[in-house]
């Protein structure tokens, strides 16, 4: 069971899983309670993932459920997100904002927004990217999230539209950040015998690869050791498959920025192309590679615990990455799936 914000915006510390499911009547049989930020519900599917490996049993239930919208809490709110960093080191994060040229703490936006946008700067530094690279992507999900009836979002916008709407923090706009959200999404995971159980192996996806990864050392500017990266060539040294294999993919696109580095951390463009390749239709429903056709997180919303989703398709990977430690994020699980079709 994944849930991150339970015990800081309504005092639930412990046993939240156990809670949550007894109404359901899935009651006697082992809860596992996981947290790792963002990284939490595709955590707890690696977990289950283990659980079946090691023969403890045939079918698991992973249930990722976050409430997030308090408007009468609004302190709580922002508390929460500042402990998905180190809290021992706020000077630490606050000088690393201010190196690369922001300005942190500021009201009204979570610190996270100044951690991304700070990445953000220094891609462009690096590679060219543009602000308009990132109002592609934010336009492509919000326009896709129009035929996903569970998006938070279903109205489409233009770039144009998207440049213009509110700011946030250089370069983003208020349309290319994840909205607070509440949400709840829910997985069977089950071994071969716990398929033929439950009858369903027409419909049944195949986990090729999981791989999680927790921060490390590196340069902001580091861009070939990014966690993204590592997480990636993990997974997809499991699944015995390469980038080029990758039908389909939903990446964390907390911002639009996390989609651009998303996209070249699991080798599907070459850092500097995403924009051109945006531009160009290579990531949109119908493109070579289609990313978050679900909407992605700045659409479809990001209730942190349940966050995740992957459509069907032959091959697809999913990404999640939550926390930060240093300059990159605390934890990133990179999954492949085969789908039934294949």
């Amino acid at each position: 069971f994944s849930n991150t914000r339970q015990p800081m915006l309504e005092g639930q510390n412990t046993v939240r899983g156990q809670i949550a499911l007894r109404p359901l009547g899935l009651t006697g049989i082992p809860v596992v309670n996981v947290e790792n930020a963002c990284a939490s519900g595709s955590t707890a599917l690696l977990q289950a993932i283990h659980w079946l490996r090691a023969g403890a049993g045939d079918i698991a239930l992973v249930v990722g459920a976050e409430k997030m919208v308090f408007p009468d809490r609004p302190d709580r709110v922002a508390a929460a997100f500042a402990g998905g960093t180190d809290i021992h080191d706020r000077e630490g994060v606050l000088a690393y904002i201010r190196a690369m040229g922001g300005e942190a703490p500021a009201d009204g936006r979570s610190l996270f927004m100044d951690l991304y946008a700070a990445q953000a700067r220094a891609h462009m530094a690096r590679f060219g990217s543009t602000q308009l690279d990132l109002a592609r992507l934010a336009a492509k999900n919000h326009t896709a999230a129009e035929h996903n009836p569970r998006s938070q979002y279903r109205t489409p916008m233009t770039v144009e539209q998207v440049l213009a709407d509110k700011p946030i923090v250089f370069p983003f706009t208020r349309a290319m950040c994840a909205p607070v959200s509440d949400g709840a999404a829910a997985v069977v995971v089950c071994s071969q015998r716990g398929l033929q159980r439950l009858g369903s192996e027409t419909r049944a996806i195949r986990i090729r690869g999981c791989a999680l990864v927790s921060a490390g050392a590196r340069d902001a500017r580091d861009f070939d050791n990014h966690i993204g990266r590592r997480a990636a060539a993990q997974a997809y040294e499991q699944a015995g498959i390469s980038p080029a294999d990758v039908d389909l993919a939903e990446v964390h696109d907390a911002t639009s920025y996390a989609e651009l580095q998303q996209i070249e951390n699991l080798g599907l463009a070459e850092p500097g192309s995403v924009g051109a390749r945006t531009a160009g239709g290579d990531f949109a429903l119908g493109g070579a590679t289609p990313v978050n056709p679900s909407g992605g997180l700045v659409a479809k919303g990001h209730p942190v615990g349940a966050t995740g989703q992957v459509a069907r398709a032959r091959i697809a990977v999913a990404e999640n990455g939550g926390g930060f430690l240093g300059v990159e994020e605390a934890a990133t699980v990179v999954t492949v799936l085969e789908g039934w079709a294949a």
